[in-house]
């Protein structure tokens, strides 16, 4: 893997220094004492960014954040979107399993999909964007799967229609499966008649007898009719920015497959959370999540 120079990492150490205690004004000997730089490098570097204006140099010597990083603060947040991140990303899932990709963002009870790319056999498909449809529990892992067993509780307890013992199961498990896996996926359930011109299929609310059921358990082995498969982005703060996946697999896929499948689309939502914030959490969750009862 490529790595910066050293002089980039430092030039970083620095802004980032500065931007973690934005109303102090440091000398010099402050910053190579808490940057461990040598004295020499840590001046010269503090000279170009006073030249560039992203540091000011105070008539007592100190250092502080300058003006140029305002306009330049400015224009990275008017134009910031995760989004403009995830495009070149969904472009590449969708063409390269032949499928739509979609970025899903959760709105209390709903889901609404704010961007898509299709391949070209999908052209027509449905679910375009702007469309809004309704979270079902078996089916909101990823949206919840480093929130605490209250938050999760309380989102199930606002629902319209109070989840079943079975789905309240469901979302506790599909929460396990996407931190042990960092995916969730649904298969087709063919046994059931349905009308796959309308969107509003893919989320019937009788959850045995769906046309669609999440997958727990995946042997590398076995066959599965594969539906979608979407896996989490997330914010600086735990918490899941929207949902990015693939839908619109035809025919039967080993589990193998579908591991690799999600192997694949996990690392693309990394690369778009490290947009975000840098690297994707994989610890454990503040608290178990018990959510049945």
């Amino acid at each position: 893997m490529t790595r910066s120079s050293p002089g980039v990492r430092r030039i970083v150490s620095i802004l980032n220094f500065f931007a973690d205690h934005p109303s102090e004004s440091f000398t010099l000997s402050d910053l190579v004492r808490a940057l461990k730089l040598s004295r020499a490098t840590c001046h010269g570097l503090l000279t170009g960014l006073v030249e560039a204006g992203y540091l000011y140099r105070t008539s007592d010597r100190g250092y502080l954040l300058g003006p140029a990083l305002v306009s330049v603060g400015e224009v990275a947040k008017a134009h910031y979107s995760p989004l403009k991140a995830a495009q070149p990303e969904m472009r590449l899932l969708a063409d390269e399993f032949d499928t739509v990709c979609s970025a899903a963002f959760r709105e209390g009870k709903d889901v609404v999909i704010r961007e898509r790319a299709s391949a070209v056999s999908h052209l027509g498909s449905s679910l375009p964007r702007g469309s809004r449809l309704p979270l079902l529990p078996q089916f909101a892992g990823n949206f919840f799967v480093w929130a605490s067993a209250t938050d999760v509780k309380a989102w199930l307890d606002e629902l319209d229609q109070p989840p079943s013992d079975s789905q309240r199961e469901a979302l506790d498990r599909g929460i396990a499966f996407v931190r042990k896996y960092g995916f969730l996926c649904a298969e087709r359930n063919i046994g059931e008649g349905i009308d796959q011109h309308s969107s509003q299929w893919l989320y019937e609310n009788a959850y045995a007898n769906a046309p669609l059921l999440p997958i727990f358990e995946i042997n590398p082995d076995a066959r599965y009719k594969l539906a979608w498969l979407n896996a989490p982005v997330f914010n600086t703060d735990r918490s899941v920015a929207f949902v990015m996946g693939v839908q619109g697999f035809s025919g039967e896929y080993t589990g193998k497959k579908i591991l690799s499948i999600g192997e694949r689309v996990r690392e693309a939502c990394d690369r778009i959370t490290s947009f975000i914030c840098r690297a994707p959490p994989r610890t454990l969750a503040p608290d178990p999540v018990e959510i049945a009862s």
